[in-house]
């Protein structure tokens, strides 16, 4: 829902005062990383869950927000090294490295699903639902960071992505009933 209003400010924003200007700048990597923030504590939330029947909940926590703030460090560290306009530079420096640390993570929990053959639905969608939404994030990264101007829809395109990829989350909630099961490993096995 906090997406979703993001976005909507976002799109008043870029039509508004235009692409290149400070505004839709500001709000559009302030907004980032506070969203894929929410998304890192949401994963975590996921993790705690599919965690919880081994007692390790608080193990979780606790090494979410050390990692959170080693990946906070480590955009700091890089951004002093480089910049003289610190804070902009951080933001999204860190949201970049939040993009990557979640997707590895979202990969590692799929797999301890699998391992400790985890059998809720639910939860099962919501996972896999977040590794295409960290991988186009970390995607869009690529073509921003190789081109030195963004001519034509590109500009129009993250915002109309990131739009499209987050009805995969709700569609778990709306479509899924809450005890419903499923044999993980039919998802890892490749048909011949």
């Amino acid at each position: 829902m906090a997406a979703s209003f993001v976005n909507i400010v976002r799109f008043k924003i870029l039509f508004t005062y235009g692409f290149r200007s400070s505004e839709y700048g500001y709000f559009y990597y302030y907004s980032d990383l506070l969203l894929t923030i929410g998304l890192y504590f949401a994963l975590m939330g996921l993790y705690s869950y599919v965690f919880e029947e081994m007692g390790a909940e608080q193990y979780v926590r606790f090494g979410a927000l050390l990692l959170l703030l080693g990946t906070a460090g480590f955009s700091f560290a890089i951004v002093q090294q480089s910049s003289s306009r610190i804070m902009g530079h951080f933001v999204l420096e860190a949201s970049q490295n939040l993009y990557f640390v979640g997707l590895v993570l979202t990969y590692v929990l799929w797999g301890a699903m699998l391992k400790l053959r985890e059998t809720r639905t639910r939860l099962i969608q919501l996972v896999l639902a977040l590794g295409p939404l960290f991988q186009r994030l970390c995607s869009q990264l690529c073509p921003a960071n190789l081109s030195t101007s963004l001519n034509g829809i590109w500009p129009y395109l993250i915002p109309i992505s990131a739009a499209s990829c987050r009805w995969l989350g709700p569609n778990a909630f709306w479509r899924i009933p809450e005890d419903a099961r499923i044999v993980p490993s039919r998802l890892a096995v490749v048909p011949r």
